[in-house]
């Protein structure tokens, strides 16, 4: 029996619609996928090079562990609601039962955009990527979208079939970017032209240059790790596994993405690191291992196949949390309820994973016959406006957090998983949220005067508003199902 907002009880969903009721998943499986969202190679090859050139921040290292810390916090809260909630639509299940079923929808509706937008716009960056490699090393030139398309397809078959499946190849690819970037920072710290500093990680080295926009920079390396509970229906022991996946994932992404920053810093030289990383760009990394003797082209040429692996692997990962986000949505009603029914062999949200492959066909066709550039356009656009969706959607699950222990007294959970956790770092986020807004010029790479700039965010207000509008449509004309909107596991 579930109970609602108000502490009523509402019915919980037929059995029929339960994801994999084997329960497949255990936390490695879990933290697989939550790492995969973060492409760790993706981040060493293009996120930690961005940071450091556009911003002049040579702090990057602190500011990796600083933003780990505040996800550390969210995710105090965060896992005290994933042990009373196993929905797979994790924030908009946490909103609804925190702030309302109306919010929840509101909530539902920028997950689904923000998600799809990450899943699409790092689709362009795979196209080109993929395409400049097989140019390079045979001389055949793939158009970009094509290479996408293929993609797309594969990873849509993917989700079709069993998580397990997906958990396993995701294995394969992660422990491959791993191996790459680890090779890759011993290499570095090994060969340092002028040593290894500390100065990096000094508050210092973290505040000298455009913070606002370094914060933003390295909040998107930690994109996809709140998808742990989107998995709660599929894992063993969801009450215990998704905290603990969660847990291990910030970690994890925190320390190494901090470690790597400091070795790329090392290899360039700490004086000179943001200068080569503004002249070389996402070619920061192939050109540190190039000149290093110990790694060299061969290495380099490993590399850039592995970055291509890690674009698949958080092509998987977003695509499975959109799929998982359709199913929920349509188990209680909010989309039609067809989309909610499990694959009958699989145990799959099949429905949802056609919808996203649908829709990444439908979006690429349209920006291929635009002309539009893969990366300036398709990933920098979309990425940025996903990265900004789930800020939001952060900063509203830490105030859900608060509301929802508010009402709820009696259940046994510490102060510091109920209030001060979720208190500190709904303030950070809306800290971070606000320097995201104004300086979302400078993430897309355009002059301040420029629409997009306002277009782009406008969407995710959009998508809000007709979330409620939505809701409340339901409220009046569906009764029943609005009853049960994101209450249908809630404990």
């Amino acid at each position: 029996m579930a109970i609602d907002h108000h502490g009523a009880p509402t019915p919980a969903p037929p059995l029929a619609t339960a994801l994999a009721p084997e329960r497949r998943i255990g936390v490695t499986g879990i933290v697989f996928f939550v790492v995969a969202a973060s492409a760790p190679l993706t981040v060493a090859a293009g996120g930690i090079p961005q940071s450091l050139g556009v911003t002049g921040i040579l702090g990057i290292p602190l500011l990796y562990l600083l933003i780990g810390v505040v996800l550390a916090l969210f995710s105090a809260g965060y896992a005290a609601m994933s042990r009373r909630i196993t929905g797979a639509g994790a924030f908009y299940a946490y909103t609804a039962q925190g702030l309302g079923r109306t919010a929840g929808v509101g909530a539902a509706f920028v997950a689904l955009l923000a998600y799809n937008a990450m899943q699409i716009g790092i689709a362009g960056l795979f196209g080109s990527t993929t395409a400049q490699f097989i140019d390079s090393k045979t001389g055949v030139g793939i158009p970009w979208w094509a290479l996408v398309f293929a993609c797309t397809a594969v990873v849509g078959m993917l989700g079709y079939l069993r998580v397990d499946l997906g958990v396993k190849v995701l294995a394969v690819l992660l422990l491959l970017e791993f191996g790459t970037v680890l090779v890759f920072d011993i290499g570095q710290f090994a060969d340092a032209p002028h040593g290894v500093s500390t100065t990096p990680l000094t508050w210092g080295a973290a505040t000298d240059g455009s913070l606002g926009v370094a914060l933003c920079c390295v909040f998107a390396a930690y994109m996809g790790f709140e998808s742990a509970a989107l998995y709660s229906e599929e894992c063993r022991d969801p009450r215990r596994t998704v905290a603990r996946a969660t847990y291990i994932a910030v970690g994890l992404i925190g320390v190494f993405y901090a470690v790597t920053a400091w070795a790329m810093i090392s290899g360039a030289g700490t004086a000179q690191a943001t200068r080569v990383a503004g002249e070389q760009g996402p070619e920061m990394l192939f050109f540190l291992s190039d000149r290093s003797g110990g790694l060299g082209p061969v290495f380099s040429d490993f590399a850039q196949l592995f970055l291509i692996t890690s674009l698949l692997a958080a092509l998987l990962s977003f695509h499975n949390a959109v799929a998982r986000y359709v199913r929920s949505l349509g188990r209680e009603g909010v989309l039609p309820r067809a989309l909610g029914v499990p694959h009958p062999r699989y145990g799959s949200p099949h429905r949802g994973s056609l919808l996203q492959t649908a829709l990444t066909f439908t979006v690429i066709a349209v920006f291929a016959l635009a002309g539009r550039d893969p990366v300036m356009d398709v990933f920098t656009w979309l990425t940025n406006l996903g990265a900004l969706g789930v800020i939001l959607l952060l900063l509203t699950t830490s105030a859900a957090v608060i509301a929802y222990f508010a009402r709820r007294r009696d259940l046994a959970e510490p102060l510091w998983n109920r209030l001060i956790a979720p208190l500190l770092s709904g303030v950070a986020l809306a800290v971070v949220f606000w320097l995201a807004l104004t300086n979302f010029s400078v993430q897309l790479g355009v002059s301040a005067d420029n629409p997009l700039r306002w277009i782009l965010p406008c969407l995710i207000l959009i998508a809000a508003a007709a979330g409620v509008a939505w809701g409340l449509w339901l409220r009046r004309a569906r009764p029943d199902t609005y009853a049960g909107i994101g209450s249908a596991s809630g404990r």
